[in-house]
Order: C-alpha cells, then structure tokens, then sequence
C-alpha cells in the first residue's frame, strides 16, 4: 500500500543536547509530505506548501505516534468508581481486585478494545500492556493457557493500535506468601511454570511479546533471574513495578537487607532492556545502579497523583542515564500529553523551579523513548526508514488557538490535551480521522456497555 500524508505543520524533533539538559532542539516545519509504502515511512519532505496531488491532509501539529509504555487495561473500569470517599493505595487495590475477580477471556477483549480504542482517540500508537489476569478466578488455567493475553492482543489488533504484552510473573502476596484469593488467577505458581506459559505466546504482525515482573513482592528473589533470563533469552523487554510505595521499600529491608533496586540488581534484572516503572521512592546508590545499567524509568504522573505515591526523582534518573518514558498506568486519564506536562509541573512543585524539559524533551519521552521501551525502536520518530505511525492534534481549539505555529511543540504538550488530537495513523493506516475511529465507531459506547458488564 502507498499513500501519502501532507502535514500542515510536522515536529521533526531533534534530542536534547544532553541527558538531564532542559535545552534541546524543536524543529516544527511547515508544508511536510510524509510518503508511506506497506507501512513505513519512505520520505519525508519538507517544504510541500500545498497538499500534493491525491494527498491526505493532516491539519494541526503531526508528531510521531505516541507509545502508552505502562497500561492496566481493566483499571479503566475503575474511573469514577475510585473516588468516592478517601483511602490509600492498598483499599484502591481492594476495589481493583474486585473488577478483576469478573473478568473474563471475553469481557476482557470487549473492554480492552474499547480502551485501545480510546488510546488511538488519544493519539496512541502503541501501548505496553502490563498483564497479570492469567487465569480464571481461584487459578484454574483456561484450556488455552493464554486466553487472557490473546484476548488482549486481539483488542489492540481491532482498535487498530500495537501492543507489546508485558506477561507478567506474579507469584505471591508479598516476599514469599501465598497468593491471596484474590490474586491465585494472577500466579502460575513458580517462575519456571510462569516461563513455560509465557513462551506460548508469539510476536506476530503489530504485536511484540515481553515480560514483567510485577514487583519485588510478588516475586521471590530466588526466582527473578528465571524471569529475567527469560527475557534476556528473546532480546525481549522487560518491565517490573519498583519502590511505587514505601511500604514495598520497608518490607524489602525487612526481608532482604537491601532496597528493591539494589535485590533487582543482584539477581541480573537491571539492564538496557528493562524499564523500572515509577520508580518513586529511591536511594541516591538506587538511582545510580538504574542509571549505571542504562535501566529506564517509566513515570506514570497521573497515577502516581492520584494514587498519593509521590513525586519521583525524574530529573535526577535521567541525568544519571536512565532514559524516561511515559504511561497513563490505572486510566485515571488516557492522555499522553497531561502525562507529559505532569511530569515537568510535579517536579516544578516539587523543586520550586522551572524548566526541567523543553517540550522537544518531553515529547521524545512521550514518542521514541516509550517505543525503545516497547520494543519498537523503529518507530518514534519521522524519517525514512521507520514505521509509519504517527499523530495529528489540533491548532485551532479553544485550548490551542492563539500560539504562532513555531510555538506548536510547546502548545501540544503545556495545553493541548487528548481531546484536540484529530488524526491516528499506525503502520500508515488512518485509525482516527477527523476525531472519529474508524473501525470502532462508538468508543463512549463501547466503554460504557464494557464496563457496565463488570459492574451487574
């Protein structure tokens, strides 16, 4: 398939000079083709002041498309639902585990392609699927041992989006207890028999498999390196949730002697291919073990917030070398752009200064360091070569209007939000024109009858 896309404006964003700088180049080019042959981009040229001859017309500001490196897809269900009443991170787990507890193979597909339907609507081209929900409620495999994860993979290919599934080991209820209730659909018992299942799952066409480790708590510290090998086996990603909250820090110390970074690195889990997701509550020898390793950090700011975790030490993983990607993590919101802007304005209140990233910084996390997490380091950015995926969003909305169009890089990421993305176009396919999916027509409706199935 050939076509092009005419941009009205592009971000041909370079990298910032350095790790850590806040200065770093925005280039914005007005008038760019973008030439697409069986999905990748072929050229890109610049200086198009008109739409070539049966061109597609993308107007507004066209980035590289926009990798979501953390999801729990059926965390969506919970919105709302969370915020009644006040608690802690361990009562939200509570409810969480109850919208978990009636999932299954098939209401999990309906809801996850309604939310990756949503992420397209978003200008998401790819999500990192964090996936724990292996089995059927009190740990009875599925006469296909990877239901669940196929369901998901299946949801992305319809909502048109690429996943890479992040199949997690998840084997106890903390340093060496059994599973709760709750959490014995989560556990295949052992590592071994974790990697056993794992390894029946396949990268295919848009789809890259990859492993996880859900915590330091869940999995024993005699079984992370059969994960890790695992995954160092396949060139494969591997992700883990680390010191998200306190509690995990003290109850580390308590059992091990050491902070869970410092246990990951003993057992052979940090690494160029392993991304620390949150990565929150961290000691200085902490941050630079995951930066010595060329470990990277995924920060999820609208969880973190909403979740009362805390402000991670973003600034200072990056300058130890740790490269930074996003995720929207629990769906409090889906918007890769509030993700990005949260993580510059956290840590202006935390710091009390401004102007830690420019916004070419923040969108290179938003972009191509989100994909390098995923396993897709040929997409991310807009040059020949690499994948066709990318994203319009609006200049003339009441949120972005007004800003001259070299300011555009700016006015995406500090006041556009989800809603002003117009066009998502994955593998040069176009998902989203003119704010309207195309293969999923009524996403609201979709998630409102998905999710309504969870709570009857």
């Amino acid at each position: 398939m050939r076509v092009t896309y005419w941009c009205e404006h592009a971000w041909l964003g370079t990298l910032p000079q350095a790790l850590g700088s806040a200065r770093g180049g925005t280039s914005i080019e007005p008038g760019v083709a973008l030439d697409v042959t069986d999905g990748r981009l072929t050229a890109v040229r610049t200086g198009a002041d008109t739409p070539p001859p049966d061109a597609v017309p993308l107007r507004g500001l066209t980035l590289p498309g926009l990798a979501n490196a953390h999801s729990h897809a059926f965390h969506r269900a919970l919105r709302g639902t969370v915020q009644v009443g006040s608690g802690t991170f361990w009562t939200w787990r509570e409810v969480m585990y109850q919208v978990a507890s009636r999932l299954t193979p098939d209401s999990y597909f309906a809801l996850a392609r309604a939310v990756y339907a949503e992420m397209a609507l978003a200008g998401i081209t790819a999500v990192g699927e964090f996936h724990y929900l292996h089995h059927a409620p009190g740990g009875t495999p599925y006469a296909e041992p990877n239901a669940m994860g196929e369901a998901l993979i299946a949801a992305a290919g319809e909502a048109g989006i690429r996943i890479t599934l992040l199949d997690t080991a998840y084997l106890s209820s903390g340093f060496g207890a059994a599973p709760d209730r709750h959490q014995r659909r989560f556990s295949d018992g052992t590592a071994e028999a974790w990697a056993e299942r794992a390894a029946g799952l396949k990268d295919r066409d848009g789809v890259r498999i990859g492993a996880a480790i859900h915590s330091v708590r869940a999995v024993p510290a005699d079984q992370l390196s059969t994960v890790a090998r695992w995954a160092a086996d396949r060139r494969a990603p591997l992700h883990v949730h680390l010191s998200e909250q306190t509690a995990e820090n003290d109850a580390c110390l308590a059992a091990h002697g050491r902070t869970p970074t410092r246990l990951l690195a003993d057992h052979g889990v940090l690494g160029p291919r392993t991304t620390g997701v949150h990565n929150t509550h961290l000691t200085d020898e902490d941050i630079a073990l995951l930066g010595g390793t060329g470990t990277g950090t995924c920060m999820c700011p609208t969880t973190e917030r909403d979740l009362a975790d805390g402000i991670g030490p973003a600034v200072a993983l990056q300058r130890a070398g740790s490269p930074l990607s996003l995720g929207s993590d629990s769906h409090a919101v889906i918007d890769l752009l509030e993700e990005a802007r949260a993580m510059e304005l956290d840590e202006r209140l935390r710091s009390r200064t401004r102007g830690h990233w420019t916004a070419a910084a923040l969108l290179h996390a938003a972009t191509a360091q989100g994909h390098a997490a995923l396993g897709w380091p040929d997409a991310g950015r807009l040059e020949a070569g690499a994948l066709a995926d990318f994203t319009t969003i609006a200049l003339d909305t009441v949120r972005t209007a007004g800003p001259v169009p070299r300011l555009a890089a700016e006015t995406a990421v500090f006041a556009a939000s989800a809603a002003d993305v117009r066009h998502t176009v994955v593998g040069g396919r176009h998902v989203v024109r003119d704010g309207v999916h195309r293969l999923v027509p009524d996403v609201p409706r979709a998630l409102t009858e998905s999710i309504a199935a969870l709570h009857r």
